[in-house]
């Protein structure tokens, strides 16, 4: 078998991938939809402020596996973060040991000690942690909520009860010029790190316009609902939805500026951005979110709108030294 480094954002990485993909998705997550080219596009494209590595192990000319890492810039000595797979017909053959020693050494390489990887939470995931002696350090859970049924009724009565003294705004694709620069200032809240992304540290208007335009080299359409006070202009919370070519989309994240929480915002913004999606994207029938299993408040919210369960994704660490 043979590592090659390929790159993340060219369209033939995407397309040598997508086959042992959909092979594996299909049996991981067999009530997804089938993967598209957009959805690995955007999962291996190099995001705003980060280093992209993305490592594939070769079995003659055929994909066997992958792991790609994100390194945030800002922080030259913090963890390589992404995941780890190897496809169906190449599993117990070493194809997951030749990536996690390659990960290691294209870390070392770049004065990194630390490399950090989620994978769908089972008993071979589990052998194959222990085997290389990587710490389960964290937990992910993956909500889905299908938009028709009696999750239609949990939104559309969620947004019918607004907060009073707030009023909300929606876009969709890039922020109107008016709201960027408090858009970008509620941003700036955000704490959650976020696989493979880098930290936020005080985005501007410009640090908006590079995610948004992620989004659109990736085929995703961001949706965004935010609240601002009833007289005022600044952004004081907001959620995001990526849609793309498929059925099902993928939330992004929910943020309610400290002083303005426990009012019920969240639940009234997040029912009305992903009412609103459903609506106006007639195919779109699911929509997945991963939670940390330690954040408490985003899992309470995603339960009150009609999210469940369905499967959850462990996080291990490797340690390059």
């Amino acid at each position: 078998m043979e590592i090659r480094s390929l790159d993340g954002d060219e369209p033939a990485t995407i397309a040598a991938l997508l086959p042992g993909f959909r092979e594996t998705m299909t049996l991981e997550l067999p009530g997804d939809p089938p993967v598209t080219e957009a959805l690995l596009a955007r999962l291996f494209q190099r995001r705003h402020g980060t280093e992209r590595i993305v490592l594939v192990v070769y079995d003659d000319d055929t994909p066997a596996g992958v792991l790609k890492l994100g390194l945030d810039l800002g922080d030259p000595a913090g963890p390589g973060h992404g995941s780890l797979w190897v496809f169906p017909g190449f599993r117990r053959r070493g194809a997951g040991r030749a990536l996690a020693a390659a990960g290691l050494a294209a870390l070392r390489e770049r004065g990194r000690e630390l490399l950090l990887a989620d994978a769908p939470r089972a008993m071979a995931g589990e052998r194959f942690a222990a085997e290389l002696g990587a710490e389960l350090v964290g937990e992910t859970v993956r909500n889905r909520l299908r938009l028709a049924g009696p999750a239609r009724a949990v939104l559309e009565s969620a947004v019918a009860r607004p907060v009073p003294g707030y009023r909300l705004v929606s876009w969709h694709g890039p922020c109107p010029d008016d709201l960027v620069e408090s858009y970008a200032r509620a941003w700036s809240a955000l704490e959650e790190r976020v696989n493979g992304q880098a930290r936020v540290r005080r985005p501007s208007a410009d640090d908006v316009r590079a995610r948004e335009a992620e989004a659109e080299r990736a085929g995703h359409l961001p949706h965004v609902v935010a609240a601002m006070p009833g007289q005022g202009a600044e952004i004081v919370a907001y959620s995001t939805l990526f849609v793309r070519d498929s059925p099902m989309a993928d939330a992004g994240e929910t943020l309610v500026l400290p002083r303005h929480r426990r009012r019920g915002l969240a639940t009234w913004l997040k029912a009305a951005l992903l009412l609103g999606a459903a609506r106006e994207n007639g195919r779109l029938q699911l929509v997945q979110v991963f939670d940390d299993s330690a954040n408490t408040a985003v899992l309470a919210l995603d339960e009150r709108l009609g999210f469940e369960a369905d499967s959850h994704w462990s996080t291990y660490a490797l340690k390059a030294a």
